[in-house]
């Protein structure tokens, strides 16, 4: 069976850009937060005299993402984007979000800036490309959005580090790029240094990255079979499959593009079972994956793992959720974009799809 794998998924000088206003505290702040404070302290006085002992949770420890604000599936595209710049930071370029969109995707539409990282059309045809290989390169695709930020940040990182170099300027390299990325590089040159229009900018990002500062850290709690050739279960009981990874055309749409997962021929309503240890960071319905279950199951080699399971009848799993290999996760059906009943199923490897046959056990 074929399903619609792929419909959804993670510039040069700023000196045109106008200045973002941001906005004072909302609703939320002036009348919600003040009584959860209070909550909070209530219950932090009564757990201190024993009397709120199962009050909260007691998991193996915080989720890595839980202070970060920020959507699980967008930290692997953080690191992947300044993999191989060693002056930004993924909390660094967080914090660039966060600051340029508040995560966005419409925030700058009447400015002309489109997507979470704020890029123009000049800007993003320098920088955009279809990093998370879905058939379209587009500033609203935030894998996409984020690989291009890491680009241009990277790319300016090595301007300001040959500039320092050769004593044209003097100054952390942190602040020399996101200065370059602000006012343009000409600009520090022009004065040696960050330029004055520059620090607000610097220092807001820096002031947001402390928020982030859990992205920078590898999580290995959960973490799969942690030696290379590391195999994962079937995640269903018969793994015929109908349609393999690999470019195609889609049976619905037409378009030719990566089908970025396998399609198991399961009946209706088989049993779908996780493929190993991990947390479910996605559990919903979508309008091309239907049901949709997303386990991150820690790093393998210093590479984060995930997969996911598609077109599902029923949801059996929430998210934050600890699931083990063969935790039911939901059944097979046939909802969102799809010609029957199966199970669509990926491999996500440090934010990138791959085929999911080598990984699964021989003895399934």
């Amino acid at each position: 069976m074929d399903e619609a794998a792929g419909e959804e998924t993670v510039e040069g000088s700023r000196e045109e850009r106008p200045k973002r206003v941001r906005r004072g505290p909302g609703p939320f702040t002036l009348l919600v937060l003040p009584g959860l404070v209070a909550l909070v302290g209530v219950a932090g006085f009564l757990a201190y005299n024993g009397d709120l002992a199962d009050a909260w949770p007691q998991g193996g420890g915080p989720d890595p993402t839980a202070t970060t604000d920020v959507d699980a599936a967008y930290i692997p595209w953080l690191r992947k984007a300044v993999a191989d710049c060693t002056v930004v930071k993924p909390s660094v370029l967080a914090a660039q979000i966060d600051r340029l969109s508040g995560w966005n995707n419409d925030a700058g539409a009447l400015s002309g800036e489109k997507g979470i990282a704020a890029f123009t059309d000049a800007g993003w045809k320098k920088w955009g490309k279809d990093d998370d290989g879905n058939g379209r390169s587009s500033p609203h695709d935030p894998a996409d959005a984020l690989m291009a930020l890491g680009r241009q940040d990277c790319s300016l990182a090595e301007k300001v580090t040959d500039l320092r170099t050769e004593g044209v300027v003097t100054g952390d390299l942190v602040d020399l790029t996101l200065a370059a990325y602000a006012s343009g590089t000409d600009a520090v040159v022009k004065a040696g240094r960050v330029p004055g229009d520059a620090e607000a900018y610097i220092t807001e990002v820096k002031s947001l990255s402390s928020r982030y500062e859990a992205v920078d850290r590898e999580s290995s709690g959960g973490a799969v079979n942690q030696v290379p050739g590391a195999v994962l279960a079937g995640p269903v009981g018969d793994l015929t499959v109908t349609s393999p990874y690999g470019s195609r055309e889609h049976p619905l749409t037409g378009v030719t593009k990566l089908h970025t997962g396998v399609d198991f021929a399961s009946p209706q309503g088989a049993q779908v079972s996780a493929a190993s240890k991990g947390q479910v960071v996605f559990a919903a319905m979508t309008k091309a994956y239907g049901n949709r279950v997303v386990i991150d199951h820690g790093t393998i080699d210093g590479k984060r793992l995930q997969t996911t399971y598609s077109h599902l009848l029923a949801l059996q799993v929430s998210v934050g959720q600890a699931v083990d290999a063969g935790t039911p996760v939901g059944l097979v059906g046939s909802t969102g974009l799809s010609t029957g009943p199966h199970l669509h199923f990926e491999v996500i490897l440090d934010g990138y799809y791959t085929d999911p046959l080598p990984w699964l056990s021989p003895s399934t």
